[in-house]
């Protein structure tokens, strides 16, 4: 990601705010970089951070759907290490429904994806979610 980009620039100030246990104000960053996404690389970023703050379960996966489905279009590789995340995040706000089928498709496909990270700390939290949602339906 470009660390440039206003809309970046704006969640990972989203992020500290969240990190600093003020989600009313991470909620309004990740919100007006929402508001100032020019195209759907930039919307499907902001998309993902709105989703994080949502409280309505059907939210979450409104706008886990709105950052898939953007990631989607981009049809480029600017996304390729975007998808098990979003395919977790997916899965986890279906079985936060009670849609269980739905969640473990996504977490599998999250499972068919994650080898396009790189090893690390955020690599490894991806994969533990991953095994954790596909325990938890399976």
């Amino acid at each position: 990601m470009d660390p440039d980009n206003p809309v970046v620039k704006l969640c990972v100030e989203g992020m500290k705010a969240e990190a600093d246990g003020k989600s009313n104000e991470a909620l309004l960053l990740f919100m007006r970089a929402w508001e100032q996404s020019k195209e759907d690389y930039e919307a499907c970023i902001a998309a993902h951070y709105v989703a994080r703050q949502q409280k309505i379960p059907n939210d979450v996966l409104r706008w886990n759907q709105v950052s898939l489905d953007r990631a989607d279009a981009v049809r480029d590789e600017r996304v390729a290490g975007f998808y098990p995340s979003l395919y977790l995040n997916m899965g986890k706000a279906h079985e936060d429904l009670g849609n269980l089928e739905q969640a473990k498709t996504y977490y599998e496909l999250a499972f068919a994806k994650v080898d396009i990270l790189p090893s690390g700390p955020y690599s490894e939290v991806v994969r533990k979610g991953i095994a954790a949602g596909l325990k938890r339906v399976s």
